[in-house]
């Protein structure tokens, strides 16, 4: 099982730490998180996508534009597109990329957040149209003559994507939710499950879950580990710089936020508990400890709510790189790592955290392949 590794791309500079900067589309610096990030050794980024961002299939575009290999992960939240047509934007984009195109299905877990953009289904029925638009949008990528399609939420008619997806494989789907709703969901379309950054035995929990859940659709997922690595060259600078990074996070909240989405309804609830179950995982974790397991740092996703990926791991490179590997042995292959000073983490992620990583992933399967 080989490792992959996502960063991410933001549309401006902002973290929990550090005040937002820029316009909402600051072109000069996702060129230079794409450009950094793909030069240190990144596979893909993640193009996020919230209710009042930019359209990530478009800043996904100047992404592959600007960069050579790096590839992409595309948030996408379906509901708001026609099936049909998603798929033929995310095909073309692929085309033209010549096959980096990953799309990450955001199905939505936030009811309020929602409403910003007029989609009043609970979150049970929003995973139940997320599961009849992969339908559809599966059958425009592969379809060679037309198709129709009857569902609850879609309804097509002779319906063909002229358009295909670069790779004879396809584009890889990602799918998150950990609700009893989103499980089977993500057992029948999702070619990589993404968890965040959990226990090893929440992880290990999960991932039987889906695995049970994708069997009878003859289908075997690979995993992917969304974290917040706090890298130093001791294990007592790593935990000061994660103390400082803390530090930092709760002078902004008390200021007003980081001015990353000043209309964002998550933000506008306060300390209300989170609406969705992966963020409600991650705050048990967080009430279990500030450090977890060997070097799972919870704080931030305590400070905030679990708001997103906001667990981390601290330590020397060689500290977290072996954290990875006991997930690697849990069944996850793809890491999504970010850093609270994104730009710089990043940088220091490629040069110190995936030569490591990789290679162990390699010494562990020669291991495996001699026993």
């Amino acid at each position: 099982m080989s490792v992959e590794f996502i960063g991410y791309v933001g549309h401006f500079n902002s973290s929990e730490s550090v005040r937002r900067t820029g316009p909402a589309v600051d072109v000069p610096y996702i060129e230079a998180m794409a450009k950094a990030q793909e030069y240190v050794g990144f596979d893909r980024v993640l193009v996020a996508f919230h209710s009042n961002s930019a359209e990530s299939v478009l800043i996904g575009q100047h992404i592959a534009h600007v960069t050579e290999r790096l590839g992409l992960m595309i948030a996408h939240r379906p509901g708001f597109t026609q099936p049909t047509l998603a798929a033929r934007q995310l095909a073309t984009l692929d085309q033209f990329s010549k096959g980096r195109v990953a799309v990450h299905i955001i199905t939505g877990g936030d009811d309020a957040e929602l409403a910003q953009d007029g989609d009043h289904l609970t979150k049970d029925e929003r995973y139940a149209r997320a599961s009849e638009y992969l339908d559809v949008v599966r059958q425009e990528w592969t379809a060679t003559a037309p198709f129709d399609y009857a569902g609850k939420y879609y309804n097509v008619v002779r319906g063909y994507g002229d358009v295909k997806p670069y790779r004879p494989d396809g584009i890889p789907v990602f799918f998150g939710g950990a609700s009893a709703a989103a499980i089977p969901v993500a057992g029948k379309h999702a070619d990589v499950y993404a968890l965040w950054g959990e226990t090893y035995d929440q992880v290990r929990e999960l991932v039987g879950r889906i695995r049970a859940a994708a069997a009878p659709y003859g289908r075997s997922p690979r995993f992917s580990l969304s974290l917040r690595p706090v890298l130093a060259d001791t294990e007592e600078k790593a935990w000061a710089k994660a103390e400082d990074i803390l530090a930092r996070a709760k002078a902004l909240r008390a200021a007003g936020g980081s001015g990353r989405s000043p209309n964002n309804a998550r933000a506008a609830r306060g300390d209300a508990p989170p609406p969705n179950e992966g963020s409600r995982r991650l705050l048990a974790a967080a009430a279990q400890g500030k450090r977890l397991d060997k070097y799972l740092w919870t704080e931030i996703a305590a400070l905030t709510g679990a708001q997103g990926n906001s667990t981390g791991l601290v330590g020397t490179p060689d500290q977290v790189a072996e954290a990875l590997l006991d997930y690697y042995d849990l069944g996850v292959s793809t890491f999504l790592i970010r850093g609270f000073d994104p730009l710089e983490d990043a940088i220091q992620y490629g040069q110190e955290l995936l030569p490591r990583v990789r290679e162990l992933v390699v010494a562990r399967k020669a291991g495996r392949s001699a026993a």
